[in-house]
């Protein structure tokens, strides 16, 4: 077995009757999710997918899924993600696309029949999940034998394939590597005084997990958690009302979600006592507005900890702890964290590709043991800033420039513009089309409860204080909500199609 399997394995038979993972007010041992992921492995065996073999899941954040992931991917095998959230006809065409040799899901999955119809199609193999603790994986009926799909046709070393969010456009897949995953996870234990080695033991408290498992976020969150030995709630997604009730139920010292998360909170009637227990709030997967951060730490008192990281990282690989907040949080402020132990960066200009000095800004480099051949710099699309003391900036994705008439515009910073206006809880800017510049800036934006909407107009103007002429969006939209990702991120790709639908 691997390191990560030996942890997860043995976290789970530290003490089988303790409690693991509650979903809805049902909690599941650690005995309950170690006997499944026995019965996944039997059923699995049973259809002759053995190790290295695709396996499509339907990700629900469920114990019962929780228990798939962990199992597919310490049992050698590569979970294939599906995403059940999808409408039927995109999911249905994924499934006919990807042709895994097995699907498992949860019984409202099998209840789709289209869904059924494209795993028929492929000749694939159908397994339900267990509705409660004890409960048998079961062949769905009429989907019994692999008859379509080549079962030699496998993925050795590849513990996930892994759709990313689609925010600026199309999802794609990426194989993440088994061994990958597992040096993230060990890597992050800095974060939760977790040492590479460390026998496993359970620890105290309730850990919340609302990131969506069709995405890295949730699969590294999980895995993490469990490598902790901690205890978990989950969320089907992210909703204020769930979250704040968790938290007083469970009362975790540290909790997460996006930043569109921290705005929500912000925005709502949550008090300080409904998150009293909370010494941290973790953040990922998108920008965080300094601002909005010292906004939350102004109400709660809550130290809010970013990270940084990608689907093809598998998870983080730079983020705060709460002693270096404590430190640094105003020296550092913006920074995305301090690089996590055996990752490294450097910054190179865009262009020539030459290493830049400290503080300069350039396209971002990592190198670690996990990444790549292990050796190699891989080098991303984010702009970037590196300081001496490791500290990291991200300010915005190099390849999702405005090109406007020749000028170059970044999102990120006329988001960050808007989002001052003491009215606009979130921005989001897209590019559209346009016949003479080539491309033009269009924003939307979400007003703050209660505020006054502010005239365009009056907007522009406020704008043309914080910008350059040429970054002031030609289009300003205001809606009640923006399209979203799974993960919470803005779906530029729908952003967009709001505004040309308008122009239409």
């Amino acid at each position: 077995m691997s390191q990560l399997a030996d942890l997860v394995r043995g976290v789970m038979r530290v003490d089988p009757a303790a409690p693991a993972m509650e979903y809805q007010g049902r909690w599941w041992t650690w005995g309950d999710i170690d006997a499944l992921i026995e019965n996944i492995d039997q059923a699995l065996a049973a259809a002759a997918i053995g190790p290295g073999v695709r396996v499509g899941g339907l990700l629900r954040n469920r114990p019962q899924v929780a228990a798939l992931l962990l199992g597919v991917v310490t049992g050698e095998r590569c979970v294939v993600t599906l995403n059940p959230s999808l409408p039927d006809d995109r999911l249905a065409s994924d499934i006919l696309g990807l042709r895994p040799p097995v699907v498992i899901g949860m019984a409202e999955d099998w209840a789709r029949p289209a869904l059924v119809e494209a795993v028929r199609q492929i000749g694939a193999v159908a397994l339900r999940l267990p509705a409660e603790p004890g409960g048998a994986v079961t062949v769905v009926d009429g989907l019994s034998a692999a008859v379509g799909v080549d079962l030699n046709w496998n993925a050795p070393g590849i513990g996930v394939e892994m759709l990313t969010s689609g925010t600026t456009g199309a999802p794609k897949r990426v194989p993440l590597k088994a061994r990958t995953l597992e040096q993230a996870v060990i890597d992050a234990g800095v974060y939760d005084n977790r040492k590479p080695g460390d026998p496993p033991r359970l620890r105290g408290g309730v850990q919340i997990l609302n990131a969506p498992f069709a995405h890295i976020g949730g699969v590294f969150g999980l895995f993490n958690c469990i490598a902790g030995g901690r205890s978990s709630c989950l969320l089907d997604k992210f909703s204020v009302t769930e979250w704040v009730d968790a938290v007083r139920r469970h009362r975790p010292k540290v909790a997460g979600a996006p930043p569109s998360a921290l705005r929500m909170i912000l925005d709502a009637d949550v008090t300080k006592e409904d998150v009293a227990s909370l010494v941290a709030f973790r953040t990922g997967t998108a920008p965080l507005d300094p601002d909005l951060a010292d906004a939350f730490y102004e109400k709660f008192g809550i130290p809010v900890l970013q990270n940084y990281g990608a689907t093809e990282f598998a998870g983080g690989v730079a983020g705060w702890t709460i002693g270096d907040f404590h430190k640094h949080h105003k020296d550092k402020r913006g920074a995305v964290g301090r690089m996590n132990p055996g990752c490294e960066a450097r910054i190179v200009d865009p262009e020539s590709g030459a290493v830049q000095p400290f503080g300069t800004e350039g396209l971002l480099e990592l190198r670690a043991g996990h990444l790549g051949d292990g050796a190699s710099w891989m080098r991303t699309t984010d702009l970037a800033v590196l300081d001496a003391d490791n500290f990291l900036w991200i300010n915005g994705r190099f390849d999702n420039a405005i090109i406007r008439g020749g000028f170059k515009i970044f999102p990120d910073d006329v988001v960050r513009a808007m989002e001052q206006h003491p009215a606009i809880r979130e921005a989001a800017v897209v590019a559209l089309p346009d016949p003479r510049l080539g491309q033009v800036p269009a924003a939307a934006y979400i007003a703050k409860s209660g505020a006054g909407l502010p005239s365009e107009e009056e907007l522009r103007a406020f704008l043309k204080e914080r910008l350059l002429p040429y970054q002031v969006p030609v289009t300003i939209l205001v809606v009640d909500e923006m399209p979203r990702t799974p993960s919470l991120k803005v779906s530029q790709p729908d952003l967009k199609k709001l505004f040309l639908n308008k122009a239409a």
